[in-house]
């Protein structure tokens, strides 16, 4: 019977001790993370060992711009060098493109040129 009288004694202060569990958490520490966005790669340069073929005959036909749109500038196909052995270059046809702004509406074809050491190196087309 004792230890029923204390367990029941017990029980108030039980109950209270129960109401009374916090829940405060630690301050947060707060840090600044600084994000660096990679460096701008240089172009990458594309060189042949050898000059790439004329182009083939359909290259100099330039086909009427899609119906509906005035605004399109003509790109030239050019040569793509692969390294493959079997197909060392690969031609890629030409296409109509919109100009990325008003003012600029002249396209400067990219061009293959032999270097110094013999080898060819591709130069990019761009806008102007």
């Amino acid at each position: 019977m004792i230890r029923m009288h204390h367990a029941i004694l017990a029980l108030p202060a039980m109950l209270a001790l129960g109401g009374c569990v916090t829940t405060e958490r630690p301050p947060q520490r707060t840090s600044t993370v600084i994000v660096t966005p990679p460096p701008a790669r240089a172009p990458v340069a594309v060189m042949a060992p050898f000059a790439p073929p004329p182009p083939p005959p359909q290259a100099a036909l330039v086909p009427p711009p899609p119906q509906g749109q005035s605004d399109v500038v003509w790109q030239p196909g050019h040569w793509t060098y692969t390294g493959a052995q079997d197909a060392p270059w690969t031609w890629m046809a030409g296409r109509y493109v919109v100009p990325p702004d008003q003012k600029v509406a002249t396209w400067i074809p990219g061009r293959w040129e032999e270097t110094t050491g013999g080898s060819w190196a591709w130069n990019t087309g761009h806008w102007q």
